[in-house]
Formats: C-alpha cells, sequence, structure tokens
C-alpha cells in the first residue's frame, strides 16, 4: 500500500450565497483541475438565523449534480418539476440537474437557531449533461454506519466502505462520499484507490494527515520562534486536505478525535465551460444554456 502525499491544504474562505447566506466555501469558481470530477464545496454552518434565513431563492442548473448533506435545521427544497421535500438532520440529497432545472434551497435552523451542512458539485460527463433531472432524498435512517473495533465511526453516504454500500447509486463519477469520525488519540488508514482524486473536509476537532515523507503531519514554519525549525502542526476545523495519488490516506486523530469528510471520484477529464450553476463543456453550449435561460426554453423535461 501507498501513502497518498498531502498535496495542499487549505482554509475555507467567507462567501456570500443566495440571498445573503453566509457561507464558507472550501473550493469553487476557479481552477479545480485538481478536484476533478468535483466543482465546488460549501460549508454553510451558522447559529443566527440572520446569516441563513434568506436562502437560496429560485435558480437554474444544468450539467452538474449537487449533493446537500444536513448536520443541524433543515433545509426545504422545490424545482419546476413540482418536486418539494424538506431535508433534516443527517439527511442527503443528491440531485441530477442534467438538461436543466429551476430549484430553490431554503434552509430553517434548530431550536437553538443552528443550522450546519455541506453542499457539494459533481460535474457531469459531456455524454450526460442533457440527461433527464433526477432526485435521490435519503433520509437518515437509510445511510448505513460501520464502527472498528477502535471506534472509528463512518457513514457511507455514497460509494462502498468496510463491507457496506451507500444508498446513493447511479451517479457517473462513482464517487465515494464518506463522513468519517476517528476517536482521540487514534491512527486509522483508509483506503482510497489510486485512480480517484481525493480530498478530505475537516470540520470537528483535529488531527494530522500523515504522508511517506511527513511522517507524523504537515510540516509548516514555527511563527515568532526564534529559530526556522518546522513544527508539525494539526490540521482543524473548516480546513481542506488535498491528496496526491497513492491508494490509502492515514490520519492521526487528536485530543478531541477529528470528524471529515472523505470524497473521492474518478476524473472526468473534460473541458469546463462554467457559468455559476451552469457547467457546459464548450463556450458554445454555455451561451446556448444562457440563451435558452433568457428565452423560456431552459427546461427540456417536464
Amino acid at each position: 500500500m501507498s501513502i497518498r502525499p498531502v498535496k495542499r491544504i487549505v482554509q475555507s474562505r467567507p462567501t456570500i450565497e443566495g440571498a445573503g447566506v453566509r457561507l464558507r466555501r472550501a473550493f469553487g469558481f476557479g481552477e479545480t483541475s485538481d478536484y476533478d470530477p468535483f466543482l465546488l464545496l460549501d460549508d454553510f454552518r451558522n447559529e443566527n438565523p440572520e446569516d441563513y434565513l434568506r436562502g437560496f431563492p429560485w435558480h437554474p442548473h444544468r450539467g452538474i449534480e449537487t449533493i446537500t448533506y444536513v448536520l443541524a435545521g433543515t433545509v426545504h427544497h422545490k424545482d419546476s418539476l413540482g418536486n418539494s421535500g424538506l431535508l433534516g438532520a443527517g439527511d442527503v440529497q443528491w440531485m441530477t440537474a442534467g438538461s436543466g432545472i429551476l430549484h430553490q434551497e431554503m434552509p430553517r435552523g434548530n431550536l437553538q437557531g443552528k443550522m450546519h451542512g455541506f453542499q457539494l458539485w459533481a460535474n457531469l460527463p459531456s455524454s450526460l449533461k442533457m440527461t433527464k433531472p433526477r432526485y435521490q432524498d435519503i433520509p437518515s435512517t437509510e445511510i448505513p454506519e460501520v464502527i472498528d473495533d477502535d471506534g472509528t465511526r463512518v457513514r457511507v453516504i455514497c460509494g462502498s466502505f468496510w463491507g457496506k454500500g451507500g444508498p446513493v447509486d447511479g451517479i457517473a463519477a462513482d464517487p465515494r462520499y464518506l463522513d468519517v469520525w476517528v476517536p482521540p488519540g487514534k491512527k486509522k488508514r483508509i483506503p482510497v484507490e489510486s485512480s480517484r482524486h481525493a480530498f478530505a473536509y475537516v470540520f470537528e476537532g483535529a488531527g494530522n494527515f500523515r504522508d511517506a515523507s511527513q511522517p507524523f503531519g504537515v510540516l509548516t514554519e514555527r511563527v515568532g520562534a526564534e529559530d526556522d525549525t518546522p513544527v508539525r502542526e494539526m490540521t482543524g476545523n473548516r480546513s481542506l486536505v488535498l491528496f496526491d495519488s497513492g491508494d490509502e490516506i492515514v490520519v492521526q486523530a487528536g485530543e478531541e478525535g477529528i470528524r471529515f469528510l472523505l470524497v473521492s471520484g474518478m476524473p472526468l477529464k473534460e473541458p469546463v465551460a462554467w457559468y455559476g450553476p451552469i457547467v457546459m463543456n464548450t463556450q458554445e453550449e454555455l451561451h446556448q444554456a444562457i440563451a435558452e435561460l433568457q428565452d423560456g426554453t431552459f427546461i427540456k423535461h417536464g
């Protein structure tokens, strides 16, 4: 087995989306070839309702899949095809926008006013850009959780892991989407197929993601030290870890344990023409989509 080196660690950045929702963006709307087939990851986490209640009113999607995973609060969604539903804590919605859909998502906090969830965008290959839209709404009770002898817990949202298969299926990029908790002080090896791009997003606790050349974590410079001796810092809350090639990752949990999303998928290696929530392969296709949105012919499947 070869350990995946850490290629890069970045902190998610504050941004505002929708009608004024304050969130953190881990990656997106830039050079995303390292994350192919994934395009964007947002962490919407707030305890002040004013920061999220205006939500994400009606907006179009084409050529992508959006994956919403709710941890606290609820998200009410509706679309132009007449679908409507409510996502609660632990629920997942995997929406294949395909040829085009108009969609809205309105978050509401829990009894304490807390809202927390993630939205991941996955690209569709050119052969499926104009496929018929579909939903997979997955309640929390249908998402399997596996627990290892050392207390490590993994929710399997999509793909297979430790003998369990996630409920989401038929996804073009054949992704694996895991919610991983490693207990305090424990070290865990997690296999990831070498043919896939992979990243981890830490949202609770802290830990070190080891690679072959840095056996105890990621080296950073000591701030304010009298010398330039490098130190090994913990990777913590709202940090995204992008892995290089290999067939497993290793994580060493800190004193409070560590919880993170571990996402991997087969790269499409196709050109990307991108305008907001519309992602095609060429500028011509993109201009056509925008023109159809303006003249009312955007929706292809009723």
